[in-house]
């Protein structure tokens, strides 16, 4: 497997073998078992090939199950204890509990836990996963951040749940933005763009899009994902960025924009 980067900043790891998946390398060093799924070696068929890991987009149940369950083996996770969310590109956030495992937490984007053995999942096909990771509180986090979910700072968000929740302080917290539709990739319309220079006032719009004219811009959302997580305090010695984009390697990543819909989901994972 040979993805295509968008930069060559060798954050994203890849773990090849049965079923291939990603980590982050300041994760990996902090100890924590995460990762990201691949379109590789699960067992749905037809647009959902392979390791589709979403029970709502009319794939069969049962290969879903097994989907989840080999990726909990490879990842290092009980895939029966593992708490959901289903995405809605809001920025609510859920505090994950045991009472919580094998639950669908509805109408979340963001879920946090300090208690071990609860994994957590969100689901992507071209939206920023956002991985957070405090090894001095021993709390795990992700947040589902489309464009909606950055616009409204869920990062950031995550980021005062875990300190005013948890006890966590900024300067502990590491953080990784993760595969996701890249800038050449993501055309947006004027309203969208108009949404972030409301939102990102004393950053200059060349920063984070590309004007194409005719009302036309390439949006980068990892850019503005690391300038929300900056701004909220997390140290750029504990951020990773992603180099991998999900549209460029539709191939081996579901990619929503590039299938024009027809595709299963990649799976985000944290466990403490």
């Amino acid at each position: 497997m040979h993805f295509k980067k968008s930069n060559e900043n060798h954050s994203t790891v890849l773990h090849e073998g049965e079923v291939p998946y990603l980590t982050f390398k300041k994760l990996d060093q902090a100890g924590v078992i995460h990762g990201f799924s691949t379109r590789m070696g699960g067992v749905s068929k037809g647009i959902f090939a392979s390791m589709n890991l979403s029970y709502t987009r009319g794939d069969d149940k049962a290969a879903v199950d097994e989907n989840f369950r080999r990726i909990g083996k490879a990842i290092g996770f009980d895939s029966k204890k593992l708490v959901f969310s289903n995405q809605i590109h809001e920025t609510k956030i859920h505090k994950a509990t045991k009472e919580d495992c094998g639950k669908v937490m509805t109408n979340m984007d963001g879920l946090v836990t300090n208690e071990k053995g609860v994994p957590l999942y969100t689901g992507y096909a071209d939206c920023v996963p956002l991985f957070f990771y405090d090894p001095v509180k021993e709390v795990v986090a992700l947040a589902h951040s489309g464009w909606r979910g950055t616009a409204g700072r869920i990062g950031a968000k995550m980021i005062d749940v875990m300190e005013k929740g948890y006890g966590c302080s900024k300067k502990d917290i590491v953080a990784a933005i993760g595969p996701s539709i890249c800038r050449d990739c993501y055309e947006v319309s004027e309203d969208v763009a108009d949404v972030f220079r409301e939102e990102m006032q004393g950053h200059q719009p060349e920063e984070y899009m590309d004007d194409k004219g005719n009302g036309k811009y390439q949006l980068d959302l990892w850019k503005i994902n690391e300038i929300i997580l900056l701004e909220a305090g997390i140290k750029r010695e504990h951020l990773d960025i992603t180099d991998v984009c999900t549209c460029c390697n539709s191939k081996y990543l579901f990619s929503h924009r590039a299938s024009h819909g027809k595709r299963g989901n990649l799976g985000a994972f944290i466990v403490l």
